[in-house]
């Protein structure tokens, strides 16, 4: 037995004091590895630590109990035993009742309903859609409200009915948004309701009880305490139908097997004790010559290897053997004594009441697993009680055999404990088999997301290779339009070099203006001329300069190459230039000729500045 945990089992208590959950009876192996499990994922590290979090976050309550209860199922699952099932319990069992008699049926353990909905469309196929209608009612039974809500939708998906056979998932399904939805008109006869095995009432009067690697989850005596109330749920002739993993090798007085592979079961009546065996004096031998008979009955009865006692029938001790001697020190010097005075008469078990009871009904009983202790040994015993009646019927007293069954106890104990372990290690592996199913169906689940998620991610790399594609090309015009504007810079660069030696080459002050009077250009020989140097001069109105030029003299001939027509002019002014000195200038002003030869002050004016 595996040593509990104290902080363990404060936990368990938890969940069955605030939520109604009793795992107390659970195998504890299995569910400490599953409760540890949900730990590692939320990141506790002890069971009181998880406790606490218990009681901060109620949600994850949920979560454990999914943990907890793994819940695999499936339509038709194990196909050959449910196919054994239909052919030699189900239709035997159908044809045995009367006419229009109800078919009871218990589902425990259903989970998301899918066994219950086998079964129901079993009976469908076999008596009938209308018949089934009105005969049968499935009762489907967990522990999980939510896997309850999720059976009693009927509602499942391509994963779930993909081993359901094509024909019958057209007959007895309906496609809603894409997912198949159960009869409404047959679901009816299936209900869903919570029932706690271990601590609920079982339903009663069952023709067939399916609860299928239950069982397995939970430790021996509350294996024993469920099946316990199986078999009262169950009829006279009732079923049970079991999963793989539970065998059932050591409550045999419960259940016989009828296909122990396939875990299928038939109840036990109860069984009553057999009618006694009557001892009569065998009629008298004619003619026989043998003698001394009485010495050799009592020599025979004296060295008989099994404790023997005979009494009268008013009680008194009639006959002992040695062996009765050996066990409970009665001899020949007792004969004679009233039983009730022995010590073998209420030790180690109460025989007086079964001797009249014997004598009363004139029939053998037997008193079994009888503990007698001698010192420190313990034998087991069992107690043949048996009525000895004369050949007109009278009783003459009773005999009693002690047959000591201490070996085969023994072995008995041995198997059973040798089963329990067999049980125990199945359904150990069973459960973890179950455990890699879920685990292997989480798996399947990420990786079909993994695959949508890779398809999505593929979908988005080709979008992204378009568009650099797209990119490439647009950044191949961009160069291109860039190699062009450098060319054109360059020629601009050339041009605007040549324009400056030309106009650095003339022996005059150039300055261009826009049509609003700002001075685009200014070369070196007005620099010269009026001190005022090219960045100083680029920018600003004409006739704000401060330069020895009287410019308000200017104001006519700009106005002239600036007016629609362009007229060009020439005035001689006096004027200071840079060194200070009196000169006279002759200032040339001449409107910007368009590129198409037109004439317009539309695009500025070029004013020529020199000495006279």
């Amino acid at each position: 037995m595996q040593a509990t945990d104290p902080h363990f089992e404060a936990l368990l208590l938890y969940l069955k004091e605030s939520r109604g959950f009793d795992f107390t009876g659970y195998k504890r192996s299995s569910l400490m590895r599953r409760v540890s499990r949900r730990m590692t994922q939320v990141e506790m590290g002890d069971y009181l630590e998880y406790l606490d979090y218990l009681q901060v976050h109620p949600d994850e309550f949920t979560a454990l109990f999914n943990t907890i209860l793994i819940n695999v199922t499936a339509f038709f699952r194990d196909a050959d035993a449910w196919d054994y099932l239909r052919t030699e319990v189900l239709e035997p069992m159908v044809a045995s009742k009367p006419a229009g008699s109800l078919i009871r049926i218990w589902s425990a353990g259903c989970a998301s309903g899918e066994e219950a909905y086998t079964l129901a469309m079993a009976l469908a196929e076999l008596i009938g859609v209308d018949q089934f209608k009105d005969r049968v009612k499935i009762y489907a039974t967990d522990v999980d409200e939510e896997q309850l809500n999720e059976a009693r939708q009927a509602t499942y998906g391509e994963r779930e009915t993909q081993s359901l056979d094509p024909d019958l998932l057209e007959r007895y399904f309906e496609t809603v948004n894409g997912r198949w939805t159960f009869r409404k008109d047959l679901r009816r006869s299936v209900i869903f309701g919570r029932n706690d095995l271990v601590q609920d009432a079982p339903i009663s009067r069952i023709d067939l009880l399916t609860c299928r690697n239950t069982l397995m989850y939970f430790n021996a005596e509350t294996q024993a305490k469920i099946l316990s109330r199986f078999h009262f749920a169950l009829s006279e002739t009732g079923v049970l139908f079991l999963g793989k993993a539970e065998m059932l090798l050591s409550h045999a007085s419960l259940f016989t097997p009828i296909d122990l592979k396939r875990r299928v079961f038939r109840r036990v009546p109860r069984l009553y004790a057999p009618p006694g065996v009557t001892f009569a004096d065998p009629p008298p031998s004619a003619g026989s010559g043998v003698t001394g008979l009485d010495e050799l009955r009592n020599e025979v009865f004296a060295a008989s290897p099994l404790a023997q006692l005979s009494l009268t029938s008013d009680g008194l001790v009639a006959l002992s053997n040695r062996q009765l001697e050996k066990l409970f020190g009665v001899s020949s010097r007792d004969i004679g004594r009233p039983f009730r005075d022995l010590e073998v008469s209420y030790r180690p078990v109460e025989l007086r009441r079964f001797i009249e009871q014997a004598q009363l009904e004139r029939r053998t009983l037997r008193v079994s697993d009888v503990e007698y202790h001698r010192g420190t040994e313990v034998t087991y015993l069992e107690v043949q009680i048996s009525p000895l009646s004369g050949a007109d019927g009278s009783l003459l007293g009773v005999n009693l055999i002690f047959h000591d069954v201490t070996s085969a106890r023994r072995l008995q104990d041995d198997l059973e404990h040798a089963n329990q372990q067999l049980e125990a290690a199945y359904e150990e592996l069973q459960s973890t088999n179950e455990e890699l199913e879920t685990t292997n169906e989480e798996l399947q689940s990420t990786v079909e997301e993994l695959e949508t998620t890779n398809e999505e991610l593929q979908s988005t790399n080709e979008e992204l290779e378009t568009m650099n594609e797209e990119l490439q090309s647009t950044n191949d015009e961009l160069q291109s339009i860039n190699d062009q504007l450098r060319i054109s810079t360059g020629q601009l660069d050339e041009a605007n070099v040549f324009l400056e030696t030309v106009l650095t080459s003339l022996q005059a002050g150039v300055a261009v203006v826009d049509p609003d009077l700002r001075i685009r250009m200014w070369n070196r020989h007005a620099e010269d001329l009026w001190g005022l140097r090219s960045s100083e001069a680029i920018g600003q109105h004409f006739l704000n300069l401060d330069i020895g030029l009287p410019i308000d003299g200017l104001r006519p001939l700009l106005r002239g190459a600036l007016g629609p027509d362009g007229v060009s002019a020439e005035i001689q002014l006096d004027a200071v230039n840079r060194r200070g000195r009196a000169v006279t200038i002759r200032v040339a002003c001449t409107p910007l000729r368009r590129r198409d030869g037109g004439v317009g002050g539309g695009d500025g004016a070029i004013v020529v500045m020199e000495t006279a």
